[in-house]
């Protein structure tokens, strides 16, 4: 690389050539030594040759007077290349150091983006809320919800005649106490906020990290977006083809195989071999994988039924639906 004490300034222009045409001190001593010879050659012709010259004398005084002015300038030519060659070598090094430093601090800058950083810290501290949340509300709760159709609280016990107050339940689940997600507000956190301002994304975030369910399954979303973004690969850069209602609803319902094969709409090449190349290396991210298709699956099923065609399509269209998309057809989801 090229030192940024170094005496020799490049010019402003990387492959400008800061030399005009004309004579330079090569072509200049090649002239002057040329004139020199035939000079000398001159003056020794003139003072020892007669006039009884034959033919032959003649020719080979020719060539002892041109040959030395020929490899003179054969010389000179010979030392303009390589100082040409060294000049070209060069700007070529100058122009590939300065393509290195901008690809560096075009890298540099993008780790330092301070939206992402803003974006990603905050995630961290709803995520840090809500696992002290939970770790508040297992210590009260005794038993837990199996399905959803249980999630209903028991009635209360009926007042006794003399009691002063009625009876508590003790064994409904914390979870029951909070009301549902609503549909728009599950779609809205598992597309994660757009930017640092996006209060609207992250208040739905936070309500919908109030519900277990949902709250596993975008910790799953996040932590699979997160490993996934170290390969650069970003869900915002991929444009899957979108499969229609039904076909997510067969999903939902149990059906696998080709019949559903039109999920799997990630169509980039790179980003597959990719996510391909990770899942059969890393164990930690094909961990990860797996639990996140998991939740996604059950979280459908659960989200489905209650869902209109608009509202699904809006559920496809997310970034964690295109996790899944991507990591489904690496699994082999979808075959």
């Amino acid at each position: 690389m090229v030192d940024s004490n170094d005496s020799r300034q490049s010019p402003i222009g990387i492959y400008d050539r800061s030399q005009k045409g004309g004579p330079n001190g090569i072509e200049i001593t090649a002239a002057a030594l040329s004139v020199a010879w035939l000079a000398l050659s001159a003056g020794v012709f003139m003072l020892y040759t007669g006039e009884g010259t034959d033919a032959l004398q003649f020719v080979l005084t020719i060539m002892v007077v041109f040959l030395p002015v020929a490899l003179i300038w054969v010389a000179a030519t010979a030392a303009k290349a390589s100082r040409v060659m060294r000049e070209e070598s060069a700007r070529l090094q100058t122009a590939i150091d300065a393509i290195r430093n901008a690809y560096i601090a075009q890298a540099q800058a993008g780790r330092k983006d301070p939206g992402a950083q803003a974006i990603a810290k905050k995630l961290d501290e709803i995520m840090a809320a809500q696992r002290k949340t939970e770790t508040a509300l297992a210590t009260f709760a005794t038993t837990r919800a199996v399905a959803p159709a249980q999630t209903a609280a028991p009635p209360a016990a009926a007042p006794q005649p003399g009691d002063d107050q009625p009876a508590l339940s003790l064994g409904t689940p914390a979870e029951a106490l909070q009301p549902p997600v609503t549909n728009a507000d599950f779609i809205r956190a598992l597309n994660f906020p757009e930017t640092a301002d996006d209060q609207a994304g992250f208040s739905a975030l936070r309500r919908a990290l109030k519900d277990r369910q949902s709250a596993q399954l975008i910790q799953a979303a996040q932590d699979v977006l997160t490993l996934l973004s170290q390969d650069g690969i970003y869900m915002d850069d991929l444009r899957p083809d979108m499969a229609r209602p039904e076909i997510w609803r067969a999903f939902a319902e149990g059906t696998r195989g080709r019949a559903i094969a039109p999920l799997g709409g990630v169509r980039d090449r790179s980003s597959l071999a990719l996510t391909s190349a990770r899942m059969k290396q890393d164990p930690i991210f094909r961990d990860a994988a797996h639990h996140f298709l998991r939740l996604f699956d059950r979280a459908v099923a659960r989200f489905t039924p209650e869902a209109s065609d608009t509202e699904i399509s809006e559920l496809a269209n997310t970034r964690s639906s295109r996790a899944f998309m991507l990591l489904g057809r690496v699994a082999g989801t979808f075959d």
